[in-house]
């Protein structure tokens, strides 16, 4: 079968729901905000900052992203913040996105929470406008700083309850098990928002459990070492939960060694619902669309396959089901 080009991949209409918007902050945008706001950078140009984008692990990407952010200081920043990842992502075939803020992040900066989600919806209400793209907001709690704080901007996030989705479970696994955040999730849930959480990109299997069973996590976010785990698989092809799968990111973290050695096939074969997504597109080298391309070429993805991720990114997505059936419509066109 003929590999799909990249613009036949680039065209394919898609949702992404795994992305955080933090994470789109190109380098010369950093340069521009902190010119704006007077903030001092180490790095002498956009140059020196992108070379520092090479990282060993996780953590070594999470000093360089909690710093990078500093520049976000206003509503402006983060709806300009905002619609730099919408423009970016619609040319690679974004119809939809679900995406991801780090509200603690910010406050423990002395931003007020309102002051990010009111920027990044305007810029999402702009693109539902200019660009016909849907989208909602994710509150995503920081897994490595205490319980309490948690709760604390859970609680600072309901004054804006209508411009929330969700709720997720990000930052460094390896030893915060999504357990520790059993009644933050419970307390999201009564308030009648969606549950994600990141689990098994670093950490265990378990935690992939722990997130279903504790959390009542409607989605797995990345979930790559679910293959450590045969009857997890099974699990997840019966109950159909969707993995929302990062290639380039998995790669730039060294969680897999090679493109090649990615489990995103091996996961689809066994009848596991996989999207594709960017994850943090300015920091692993690729935005939505670049990561079909990039799997199509180490894992021989074929137009059927991808076709059938993007398929599963709409249905598994929080869209209205009017939404959904609209979305959907666009992939049959797609395919002809």
């Amino acid at each position: 079968m003929t590999a799909p080009s990249d613009s036949a991949l680039f065209s394919l209409p898609k949702a992404e729901l795994h992305l955080h918007i933090e994470g789109t902050l190109e380098p010369d945008l950093v340069f521009e905000l902190a010119g704006k706001n007077g903030v001092s950078l180490p790095y002498s140009s956009v140059e020196k900052l992108a070379a520092q984008y090479d990282f060993a692990d996780l953590q070594s990407f999470l000093t360089l992203y909690y710093a990078t952010m500093d520049v976000l200081r206003t509503e402006s920043d983060f709806a300009e913040l905002t619609r730099r990842y919408l423009t970016t992502a619609a040319s690679q075939g974004l119809r939809h996105v679900e995406l991801f803020f780090d509200p603690q992040a910010h406050t423990a900066r002395g931003i007020r929470i309102e002051t990010v989600i009111d920027g990044i919806s305007t810029a999402l209400e702009q693109a539902e406008r200019d660009l016909g793209i849907t989208g909602g907001i994710i509150l995503s709690f920081l897994r490595d700083e205490p319980v309490e704080a948690a709760d604390t901007i859970l609680n600072a996030g309901l004054s804006r309850r209508e411009l929330l989705l969700g709720v997720g479970l990000d930052s460094a696994e390896v030893g915060y098990p999504p357990s520790l955040f059993q009644d933050v999730f419970a307390k999201a849930r009564d308030e009648g928002l969606h549950v994600v959480a990141h689990a098994g990109e670093e950490g265990p299997a378990s935690y992939i459990r722990e997130a279903l069973d504790l959390l009542g996590a409607e989605r797995i976010d990345h979930g790559i070492r679910a293959v450590e785990d045969p009857e997890l698989v099974v699990r997840l092809a019966e109950e159909r939960i969707a993995l929302t799968m990062c290639p380039l990111s998995n790669l730039r973290l060294r969680t897999i060694d090679t493109l090649a050695d990615h489990p995103l096939l091996r996961l689809d074969a066994a009848g596991v619902r996989v999207t594709i997504n960017s994850d943090d597109p300015a920091y692993f080298g690729g935005y939505v669309g670049d990561n079909f391309t990039a799997v199509r070429d180490a894992l021989g993805v074929t137009a059927e396959q991808a076709e059938r991720f993007a398929r599963t990114s709409i249905e598994a997505s929080f869209a209205s089901d009017a939404r959904k059936k609209e979305l959907l419509s666009e992939v049959d066109a797609w395919r002809g």
